[in-house]
Parts: structure tokens; C-alpha cells; sequence
């Protein structure tokens, strides 16, 4: 394989369900860098940024280590302290679920 593209759609091709497993992590991946990128712009701790949202500083250690995926209300808090929306628009090409 010469590029991870390559890579994720050969493994798409042979494997479609580790195919989405490796799109949704991409996903959260972008979510998290964001998050964890505003938060060094706004030069705010990981405790700082637990305090203003009211969840344990332990929460957003975790979630930014990749340990665990945060729930959308969780999510919306920190996005809201630091100054970020989540944005939903619909994928170009995309087949409705189940079809």
C-alpha cells in the first residue's frame, strides 16, 4: 500500500464494517484535535476547561487521550467554554441507513 488512503480502501473493500470503524475514528479524531487545539489557543489546562464546563477534570483527560468518546452533551459543554459549534450537513453520495 502506498498511502493510508490506499490502505482504508482496500480495507473498506474487504472489510466494510473495520472500514467504518476506521471512519468514525478519523471522525472523532478531527472532534477531539479541535478540541484539544482551541483549548491550547485559549491557553486553558485540561482542569481549567473541566472547571468552566463542570465535569471532572478527569473526563476531558480522557477524552482527549482517545480513551473514551464523549457523550453529545458532554461534547456540546466543552464546545460551548471553548468557543466552538458542531456543525451536521449532509454527506455528498451518501445511501440512507439500511438501504
Amino acid at each position: 500500500m502506498a498511502t493510508w488512503t490506499d490502505y482504508k480502501n482496500y480495507v473498506k473493500e474487504t472489510n466494510p464494517e473495520i472500514g467504518k470503524d476506521i471512519e468514525e475514528a478519523e471522525a472523532l479524531s478531527k472532534i477531539v484535535g479541535a478540541m484539544i487545539e482551541q483549548r491550547h489557543n485559549l491557553d486553558l489546562s485540561q482542569r481549567d476547561l473541566a472547571e468552566r464546563c463542570g465535569i471532572p477534570h478527569s473526563s476531558v483527560a480522557r477524552i482527549e487521550s482517545g480513551k473514551t468518546s464523549p457523550n453529545l452533551s458532554t461534547l456540546l459543554k466543552i464546545f460551548d467554554q471553548l468557543g466552538l459549534s458542531l456543525t451536521v450537513q449532509p454527506v455528498l453520495n451518501a445511501s440512507p441507513a439500511g438501504k
